[in-house]
């Protein structure tokens, strides 16, 4: 696996992905993320390694023009502005997360046994938290007035 970090961007199939996308044009840039985060969301037997990467490269774009996302800062990530994704692309990164995460995932077999493993679940759970945020729990009302 040639995975420096956790980061989105941290291994080689997400560092093309970025290059990939500053050599599309503008009007390809969207479908390429949505392509990534479609590959990895819909129903197969098994999410094999690099779909995954690049779907959790694509959700880290949808995440940073969201208005309570974080910037996809990494040296290996696009270095061109991307249009503006579509609102509806946050729930199939949504899928498409719980997809890399699942037991159906490569990915995730892979990050099971690797030393930070924990530290990268942590970052994806971040970054749906973002697109998804958890609902708090609520206090139990013993008394109305």
């Amino acid at each position: 696996m040639g995975t420096w970090d956790i980061g989105p961007f941290d291994n080689d199939t997400a560092a093309d992905f970025g290059g990939d996308l500053d050599d599309a044009t503008s009007e390809e840039r969207a479908s390429m993320v949505r392509g990534a985060l479609e590959r990895a969301a819909r129903p197969a037997d098994h999410l094999d390694t690099p779909d995954g990467e690049r779907a959790v490269a694509a959700v880290a774009l949808v995440v940073a023009q969201h208005s309570d996302g974080e910037p996809a800062c990494s040296n290996h990530g696009p270095s061109k502005p991307l249009p503006e994704l579509p609102a509806a692309l946050r729930t199939l990164a949504v899928d498409a997360l719980d997809r890399v995460v699942s037991d159906a995932s490569e990915l995730a077999e892979l990050w099971a046994e690797a030393a930070n493993g924990s530290r990268w679940r942590r970052d994806i759970a971040r970054l749906r938290d973002v697109l998804d945020p958890p609902i708090p729990p609520q206090e139990e009302v013993l008394f109305e007035i």
